[in-house]
């Protein structure tokens, strides 16, 4: 696969169409076979939990895969992102936080997953995801004016670049050695609705992150795996309280039970 169909791939994938279009809006919850729930203690609480689900048909009962595991959010806590399901339909309150960019909180909501990137030539053996592998010219565009707002971009392939602002791919560190795009706030993208969020790898306990959820680097890996996109993976995060006042919304079987 040519460099430049590669990148045009990524940008549908940036689109939320890593998912069935199907997928969307109300129905995004009845299609998913794959499910990743994320809970902290409240909005500004940056450790929290993250368990996998899954069911063999979208009628079937969610059922827990492996250990829960810890994880961090952003170093500001959680609030409310642009997702597949509205935040009224999940029980939001007039006075809870709203993602806006630069915040340092991670989104809340129900987001698709978009495709996997790391450090590597390849990705992981037996993944089933799409892959971009990171090179210097690889950037996340973070500024809100430009026409490339919240994608990934590579800066070889664009003829004129519009931005000012935009996060190189290519860390020095091991934080995106491998990690995957959240589709948050990509259903247009809305200007400074929050940009470039992630899965990846943490610094450590209790390190929050500008606005991505991050885990150890094994657990980053797990979820590589796992993940399948016929199976429609969701990411499922937010405080408890709230998650269990969506649950309520939804009404039963739309969200797993978490213990």
């Amino acid at each position: 696969m040519s460099k430049r169909l590669r990148f045009s791939l990524l940008g549908l994938c940036a689109a939320g169409l890593f998912a069935s279009l199907a997928a969307r809006a109300h129905d995004a919850l009845d299609n998913a076979r794959q499910m990743v729930v994320v809970t902290t203690a409240d909005w500004n609480s940056v450790s929290g939990t993250l368990q996998r689900f899954e069911r063999g048909t979208p009628r079937a009962k969610w059922k827990a895969v492996g250990q829960p595991f810890a994880i961090v959010v952003g170093k500001t806590g959680l609030a409310w992102g642009d997702g597949l399901v509205g935040n009224q339909r999940l029980g939001a309150d007039a006075g809870d936080p709203i993602k806006r960019e630069g915040d340092g909180k991670a989104p809340a909501g129900v987001f698709s997953l978009g495709t996997a990137f790391g450090y590597e030539p390849q990705l992981l053996a037996g993944s089933r995801m799409s892959y971009v592998r990171l090179t210097p010219s690889v950037e996340c565009v973070d500024d809100a004016k430009s026409q490339y707002y919240n994608r990934i971009v590579d800066r070889q392939h664009i003829k004129q670049p519009d931005w000012s602002s935009s996060e190189h791919m290519l860390r020095d560190d091991e934080l995106y050695h491998w990690g995957v795009y959240v589709d948050h706030n990509t259903h247009p993208a809305r200007p400074g609705g929050g940009s470039c969020i992630f899965l990846h790898i943490w610094r450590g306990p209790g390190q929050g992150t500008v606005g991505c959820t991050a885990m150890p680097r094994q657990d980053v890996e797990q979820l590589i795996e796992w993940f399948d996109p016929a199976k429609s993976p969701l990411l499922v995060q937010m405080p408890l309280t709230q998650y269990e006042s969506a649950r309520k919304h939804l009404g039963a079987g739309k969200l797993p039970a978490i213990h």
